[in-house]
């Protein structure tokens, strides 16, 4: 096929590493070929390709790490499957394989690594066929034997054979895919898609794809759409039942809620940081935030309209549940339930112009305000994007951000002025009474009630000393 791949847009680094090997292999007499996201990437163009799968052809397994050479060590956690994971580059070289399925999951395989097999038996254990597309760097050969350029020109998202079936994580990473190429997924993929059970996938495998639709997709409402076109939504309770929870059309003329968090995640997409724990935090909780809306939406018949009052605050459960079967990072469950809980506080707050001590409290309950103010930004682009009618001058946002920089609590909770060492230097011994006095101190901390060391040792001594005195 006469397509060539740009490979100078490879760190020099790694192509050089890709190159070497694949020379190494030809003067063996195999041949390596570049597969998989590599592949795909380089012909999307504009991406950057940070690491390569080399697949190697006509090298017996015991040979391939005398063919590599001791110029490239690798890990050897991967040598019974077949890969070499070289160390300090992202290349893995692996062997052409078949494989079986022993048992459940997506570890349940028997893998049987063939370095005879064709280009074309090889690609049929592969996922999707925009990753069963090779490339022979050294003779700039390409080889597409399950039509992967054509999907990729159209968008379509199609899976390679029927042993697509075998490994049920493919269904979230088709999930991801969508998201992040903006592609439409073929109806008789959606279709095997339906055949597939979860088979039990272990949190952290779940928790992988997840991460990658919020930190690399564009379109992750498209994400979203597949989960619920194959039928993979009824695994996220949480998520399934905001699938034709109304909204009052005044304030959601998008529609249900699940059309909304669409949008919302949208909008979230479009204004990531790059930061990673940041993006992973704030994407987290723009997923979860309307988790509370199901069990408190109800027509309020003096108002004439649909209301989820209280939503915010029983979002926090649902959110817990839905965490709590991706991760168990402590971290997560601790920091994207206040958001969820506090996403609507921006307003509240903006519209009864609370004071400075409101402020530091919402600081110390969410960690960092300007999370959620990204969560709060989703969620009115989620509401009022153009095409639907108009967009939020986000006066309630700008206000809070502009006392969460003058208050220095933007970015971290306020933290205590008077510590137990300054207890300690004023003539105090450590007692149970240290907790008691130091919390005291730094509620009247957040209640402005000094702002500086002095202060609070000012403080200590009227209202904590003189009371022991």
């Amino acid at each position: 096929m006469a397509v060539k791949l740009d490979l100078s847009v490879l760190e020099p680094r790694l192509l050089d590493a890709v190159l070497d090997i694949a020379r190494r292999v030809r003067e063996a007499g195999g041949r390596a070929l570049m597969v998989g996201g590599s592949v795909r990437d380089l012909l999307l163009g504009g991406m950057a390709v940070k690491d390569v799968d080399l697949e190697v052809y006509g090298i017996a397994p015991e040979s391939l790490p005398r063919v590599i050479g001791k110029k490239y060590p690798f890990d050897p956690c991967g040598v019974s499957f077949g890969v070499l994971k070289i160390q300090h580059l992202d290349i893995d070289v692996s062997l052409p394989r078949r494989e079986s399925k022993r048992g459940i999951g997506h570890k349940g395989f028997l893998i049987d690594s063939d370095p005879n097999l064709t280009v074309s038996e090889a690609a049929s254990r592969r996922d999707f066929t925009i990753n069963a597309m090779y490339y022979d760097p050294l003779a700039k050969a390409f080889e597409d034997p399950y039509g992967g350029v054509a999907d990729l020109e159209k968008r379509i998202l199609r899976h390679v054979s029927p042993k697509f079936v075998e490994d049920p994580l493919r269904v979230l990473r088709g999930m991801q895919f969508i998201a992040r190429f903006g592609l439409e997924p073929a109806p008789e993929t959606i279709a095997i898609c339906r055949t597939i059970d979860i088979e039990g996938l272990p949190p952290e495998r779940l928790f992988e794809e997840w991460a990658k639709l919020l930190l690399k997709g564009t379109e992750i409402g498209r994400g979203l759409e597949f989960l619920r076109a194959t039928g993979w939504v009824k695994h996220f309770s949480e998520l399934e039942r905001l699938i034709g929870c109304e909204q009052d059309p005044e304030w959601h003329p998008e529609g249900d809620v699940w059309e909304h968090t669409k949008l919302c995640l949208d909008a979230f997409a479009r204004h990531r940081t790059g930061v990673t724990d940041d993006d992973l935090i704030v994407g987290l909780a723009v997923v979860c935030h309307d988790f509370g809306k199901p069990a408190t939406t109800r027509f309020d018949p003096v108002k004439k309209r649909i209301r989820s009052l209280g939503h915010d605050e029983k979002g926090v459960a649902p959110t817990l549940s839905f965490l709590r079967r991706l991760t168990n990072e402590e971290r997560i469950l601790r920091e994207v339930p206040p958001l969820v809980q506090c996403h609507m506080q921006p307003f509240a707050m903006w519209k009864s112009k609370v004071g400075d001590a409101a402020i530091r409290r919402l600081a110390m309950k969410v960690v960092r305000i300007d999370r959620l103010l990204r969560v709060a930004h989703a969620d009115d682009e989620g509401r009022t994007v153009e095409r639907l009618g108009g967009s939020s001058d986000g006066a309630d946002l700008k206000w809070l951000a502009e006392q969460a920089e003058r208050l220095r609590i933007a970015a971290e909770a306020p933290k205590p002025i008077l510590l137990g060492r300054h207890l300690i230097a004023r003539g105090h011994k450590p007692s149970k009474r240290f907790g008691a006095w130091l919390d005291a101190c730094f509620e009247a901390q957040l209640d402005g009630k000094f702002h500086d060391l002095d202060g609070a040792i000012a403080y200590f001594a009227e209202h904590c000393e003189k009371e022991t005195t």
